[in-house]
């Protein structure tokens, strides 16, 4: 009787290893859940210090505006230094030199968007395909609308939905940019790790604008949409989020 109670030492070690993977699961999960918390707590304290840091920024704009005024000078804005650049027409005819500015610049497709840092550079290689993109200084809202409206992550070589911080942590923890608001503020200010928040995003897909384009083929000076549009680029973006 003894003998035949008995259970055999395999179903043992079995059992035994399936509870301890049960475990190891539920600590694992425990260990999930409390770094979220804490990701979570800490994104929240930096969103309300940039929040901050872009009011003092915007009441400092405006009192060296009143101060020139006051003085009867003309304050000039500081030369942008983050351009948002979007596609607005296509390839067919183009020289091998276009076209390969036009992928160095992730912009294969059209209305593929990205963000671009101004150096000497990247001024020139705007310039030289000026005919088929529109390009202008972001604002904050922009910047943010792109990101968490339309943003993907490239994540080897995969594009990834951003639908939490951990996916930003775990790619990015690295340089200090550990959530959404961390990437808007390293995009918007153009901070010391643009480089690799800007090549973590995927080129933005956006749609065609909403009332359409008005004349592809001229410069936005001449009445048209291509080109460098200043802030004006931001009513276009918005358009086309």
């Amino acid at each position: 009787m003894e003998s035949r109670n008995r259970v055999p030492e395999s179903v043992l070690k079995q059992r035994a290893s399936i509870q301890e993977r049960k475990e190891r699961t539920a600590e694992e999960r425990k260990e999930r859940t409390a770094k979220r918390k804490e990701l979570k707590e800490k994104a929240f304290k930096r969103a309300e210090q940039y929040v901050k840091e872009y009011q003092t920024e915007q009441n400092e704009l405006v009192r060296m505006r009143r101060a020139a005024k006051a003085a009867g000078n003309i304050y000039v804005d500081p030369e942008p230094k983050v351009v948002v650049v979007t596609r607005v027409r296509g390839i067919m005819g183009n020289s091998p030199k276009v076209r390969k500015i036009l992928q160095l610049l992730r912009l294969r497709q059209i209305h593929n968007t990205v963000f671009v840092k101004l150096n000497k550079a990247t001024v020139n290689m705007l310039r030289l395909v000026e005919p088929y993109i529109a390009y202008g200084e972001p604002t904050l809202k922009t910047v943010k609308q792109l990101i968490y409206k339309r943003g993907y992550a490239k994540v080897n070589k995969q594009r990834l939905a951003i639908t939490e911080n951990t996916i930003i942590e775990e790619n990015l923890g690295k340089h200090d940019i550990i959530c959404a608001e961390d990437l808007v503020h390293e995009i918007f200010t153009c901070g010391p790790h643009f480089k690799e928040a800007s090549n973590f995003l995927w080129p933005f897909k956006l749609s065609a604008p909403k009332g359409g384009f008005k004349k592809k083929l001229n410069h936005f000076n001449e009445g048209g949409d291509a080109g460098n549009r200043g802030v004006h680029i931001n009513e276009l973006i918005q358009r086309m989020i």
